[in-house]
């Protein structure tokens, strides 16, 4: 058994040492998967080079988490079982790929700058000084082909000028923090992409598939279109795709956001991500699992101008627009003083450069500490937007509630009583369970209320309900619609004004009872609110949103309990996807930044309109598709996260913009009036672009 030391330790991380070089590469991969399958783990960090593991863990599961440690034997430890699920994740082998390459590169750029001011003659250092300066020149020469003067056209100027006026040094520590700042860049981009494709990875490990009649089980790698993919009871739909044999209650409050299930069958669509909650379906492949949005949003973040900032594209803009000025106060001196020296010191010193590469920095870095903090946002500019947002709409179902039903109330109405109506119900609902079904089957069942089979074969209508024949009269149970439009079961003044004090208590919706053409009893169903969701609320009024409004499919009274229970200052009931559009709409005409956070189908009208779009880690594949956000736990929490980052970044931008602009005029003025040489300014500049974009990209949360 290899030991082992305990580095770190406290609460809920711990970090243990074995020794460095003690596993390989694939082996520290493989352990990252079987570790962080351990039930009291969260995430388990392994590095090969220093061979430590970092675990994340749950605060009161230390012993059983030490337990499980002394139970690992390293050195006999099979990574070969976990090499398919490496290569599926490739992104962590790019990670760390990577960041060999940039190490690689930063220590290659600083060896070299001082090897050879220690190790090569003067007259070599000169002609590779040029040799590099030629690549600078190339790009301002393509700048001003292109009738641009922009930032690469100063730069090459600065450093031609240092060259022209003997000042060998300056051009090159100009070079040296040019190629320093553009590495840091580029590595914290390609870490970024890198962070969002983690965030977005979807792992199911193996998929059951039908072969030659026979079921089997093979790695989802290994899935092709057109395979025959099996799933039943408890398990989740791996793929898009169609039904071609079985039949089963699909709950799809995950696409739909609505906690009612349906019936599929032969023909039917079925969506990855559902799950099926009774029955057994075999399902023709249609859209592949990997084929998801990850590369497609990836790209797009690099790629797509419009994605970024406001301020981010202000500061570009702005960075290129201060050039020509530099220009005009550097032929202004040379003509007012004849001196080429002090002359320069206003090229060696500009502004652009730090405002352009730290807000850049800083932006990026927020997305990737957002990624982090469970946010994965699709571009600058919803940062910036959600910082300016002072509305903030939520749909009900799904997103403020759990989806999760449960019975509230049971009302009996005639001869019936409480017990009997609960019964009766159970006992048809068992027979086609869906989410609120369940919800009836459990309650029964805790209350002990055990049932014979006394009705005919039940006859389940899609998104309506059940019909039997019970005890020789018909029995129906489903919704207002179905029993009172479809049935045609009178509906008295007293049974309205029933309805209307059940849905006042909170119900989230009523499921009624009928036997023999007269209502036997009503059920109320409550979906509960997550346990955040008042909090979180609060939390978002105090972070800066003025008006914090709830849409809802559900009845008036229910809606307008919901809203007093979370405080909302505004609600709307009763509404369709439409609605919920043309109500943001509304809001932004009125001059409102709009926030709109849905999950469902349904949402996804109101959530294009939005200023910002977020869908939760739960929502339905083309929600979280349409967001320009999505939460990748299912905490209300990160939303508060995600307003108090964005903060944050604004924050740090404009400060970072005072501090550039204070410390280079002054750097100016002192090189124009002679104090300070032109070499020292430019490596004060330089070293303080430098400083600029490593403080740009360190958190803006506390840990």
């Amino acid at each position: 058994m290899l030991e082992y030391q305990i580095v770190h330790d406290i609460p809920g991380r711990m970090r243990i040492r074995y020794g460095r070089y003690r596993f390989s590469r694939n082996k520290a991969l493989a352990l990252h998967f079987a570790l962080s399958k351990w039930d009291m783990v969260e995430s388990a960090d392994v590095n090969e080079r220093t061979g430590s593991i970092l675990f994340t863990y749950s605060v009161d599961q230390r012993d059983a988490l030490i337990d499980k440690i002394n139970s690992l034997d390293i050195p006999h430890f099979d990574d070969t079982l976990y090499e398919k699920l490496i290569k599926e994740n490739k992104y962590l082998i790019d990670h760390r790929d990577i960041n060999d390459q940039y190490i690689g590169k930063f220590t290659g750029i600083i060896v070299r700058r001082y090897a050879s001011k220690w190790f090569l003659p003067l007259p070599i250092r000169n002609i590779l000084t040029i040799y590099h300066t030629i690549q600078y020149v190339k790009e301002g020469l393509d700048s001003l082909v292109h009738k641009r003067i922009d930032v690469p056209v100063l730069d090459a100027t600065s450093i031609s000028v240092s060259l022209l006026s003997g000042q060998w040094n300056t051009a090159r520590n100009i070079m040296f923090l040019l190629n320093i700042s553009s590495l840091l860049e580029d590595y914290t981009k390609k870490t970024t992409s890198l962070q969002l494709k983690e965030t977005l990875s979807v792992n199911i490990d193996k998929v059951w598939v039908l072969e030659e009649g026979k079921e089997k089980q093979i790695p989802t790698t290994h899935l092709q279109k057109e395979d025959i993919v099996v799933v039943q009871t408890g398990s989740m739909v791996p793929v898009d795709g169609e039904v071609m044999n079985g039949e089963a209650m699909i709950n799809e409050s995950s696409f739909t956001g609505e906690p009612l299930s349906k019936m599929v069958k032969q023909g039917s669509s079925v969506f990855a991500g559902t799950v099926v909650e009774e029955g057994k379906i075999y399902i023709k492949v249609r859209n592949l699992q990997l084929e998801s949005r990850i590369n497609k949003i990836v790209d797009m973040i690099d790629t797509n101008e419009s994605l970024k900032a406001g301020i981010q594209s202000g500061a570009e803009h702005l960075a290129d627009a201060i050039v020509p000025y530099s220009f005009v106060a550097f032929f202004g001196l040379l003509l007012a003083t004849r001196n080429l020296t002090r002359a320069s010191s206003v090229l060696l010193v500009d502004y652009s450069c730090a405002i352009k590469l730290s807000t850049s920095i800083s932006i990026i870095s927020a997305m990737q500490e957002a990624g982090r903090h469970s946010v994965m946002v699709k571009g600058g500019k919803y940062l910036e937007a959600m910082d300016q947002a002072d509305t903030i709409v939520f749909d009900k179902t799904g997103t403020l509630t759990n989806a999760q039903p449960f019975v509230q109330k049971v009302t009996p109405l005639g001869n019936y009583t409480r017990d009997e109506v609960l019964r009766i119900a159970a006992c048809l609902e068992e027979h086609f369970p869906h989410s609120v079904a369940n919800a009836i089957v459990k309650q029964a069942s805790l209350e002990q209320l055990h049932h014979e089979e006394e009705h005919a074969e039940v006859k389940y209508i899609i998104a309506h309900g059940i019909a039997t024949i019970y005890r020789d009269q018909r029995a129906v149970i489903g919704s207002d619609h179905f029993v009172f439009e479809d049935e045609h079961i009178t509906k008295t003044e007293e049974i309205e004004t029933l309805i209307n004090n059940l849905q006042s208590e909170g119900a989230s919706s009523l499921i009624f009872l009928a036997i023999g053409g007269e209502l036997a009893g009503i059920i109320s169903i409550y979906d509960p609110l997550k346990p955040e969701a008042k909090e979180t609320i609060q939390n978002l009024r105090s972070s800066g949103f003025k008006n914090i409004i709830m849409l809802t499919g559900d009845s008036e009274n229910a809606a307008k309990h919901i809203a007093e229970e979370l405080n909302i200052d505004g609600y709307l009931a009763g509404v369709l996807p439409e609605d919920k559009a043309n109500y943001v709409k509304k809001l932004k005409d009125e001059g409102h930044t709009v926030v709109m956070v849905g999950d469902g189908v349904n949402d996804t009208p109101a959530l294009s309109c939005a200023d910002v779009s977020i869908s939760l880690q739960d929502s339905s594949d083309i929600a979280r598709e349409l967001a320009d956000v999505t939460l990748t736990s299912s905490s209300l929490e990160e939303i508060v996260v995600f307003k108090q980052l964005s903060a944050l970044l604004m924050k740090r931008i404009k400060r970072n913009y005072t501090r550039i602009v204070t410390l280079n005029t002054g750097l100016i003025l002192l090189g124009m009036f002679g104090i300070l040489p032109a070499s020292t300014t430019s490596l004060i500049h330089n070293g303080s672009t430098f400083i600029f974009a490593m403080s740009s990209s360190t958190s803006l949360l506390e840990n």
